[in-house]
């Protein structure tokens, strides 16, 4: 999977993708990212990309042409059938969750187009962007931290990105619930025992353990999502 990420702060994209376990997939190749700087597709010679709104207002406004002209560079680099999906930051979009990550893991390349100011131009906005995405209901400075943000969630369900596959399965949202506590050495800290349950082998009982402890967080801390299991699941009526 190739991320493409067009910002107006390359820098900010690549240091915080190149480290941990991203850097880790990126080196081995199971991923690949880069970060394409909207400036170098601007027309004005002091590499200008915002001006005042129409109608008036605080703010600044990133402009069409070198947004328009950055986007249509990748997407010209971009070797594929189907149409490549282009994402625009911002808070007026569809909130991101799981299982949106795991859509838009099945894609081969992912374009991410990240605003600053008071945003972008409405009429490039609707020439290139096919999926408007939130991380929330607030507001940022920009775009780079939501896409980093949705680019970790992606990525961590690509194949060979984690070392057990089996992780991005249990994590919480994995199957509607949230994950069920975890427990490491040693066995008693601060006179705290690990549940017994986890120490006696039988896989079973422990898997047992492991959805009864996740329906219980769940129904204390999103309520909304364990109805929603509930509903889904006559076992639990």
């Amino acid at each position: 999977m190739y991320f493409h990420v067009l910002t107006l702060f390359p820098e900010m994209i690549m240091d915080g993708l190149n480290t941990s376990i991203l850097g880790r997939a990126m080196e081995k190749g199971c991923i690949r990212a880069e970060a394409v700087n909207i400036r170098d597709y601007t027309l004005d010679k002091h590499q200008k990309v915002d001006d005042y709104t129409y109608g008036g207002g605080a703010g600044m406004l990133m402009q069409a042409q070198p947004v328009y002209d950055c986007v249509r560079a990748v997407l010209n680099r971009i070797e594929q059938e189907k149409k490549s999906r282009v994402i625009y930051v911002t808070p007026q979009g569809r909130v991101f969750n799981q299982q949106m990550a795991k859509e838009l893991a099945g894609e081969d390349d992912l374009i991410f187009l990240c605003g600053h100011y008071e945003g972008i131009d409405e009429r490039v906005l609707e020439e290139v962007v096919t999926d408007y995405v939130s991380i929330g209901d607030y507001v940022l400075t920009g775009g780079e931290l939501p896409a980093m943000v949705m680019i970790d969630a992606i990525a961590r369900l690509v194949p060979g990105v984690l070392n057990n596959d089996e992780s991005a399965m249990t994590d919480s949202f994995g199957n509607g619930l949230l994950e069920y506590p975890q427990y490491s050495r040693p066995r008693v800290w601060r006179d705290k025992e690990v549940p017994p349950v986890l120490l006696n082998g039988n896989h079973k009982l422990i898997e047992q353990w492991r959805l009864e402890k996740s329906l219980e967080r769940t129904k204390e801390r999103r309520p909304d999502l364990y109805e929603k299991w509930r509903a889904e699941n006559d076992c639990c009526k």
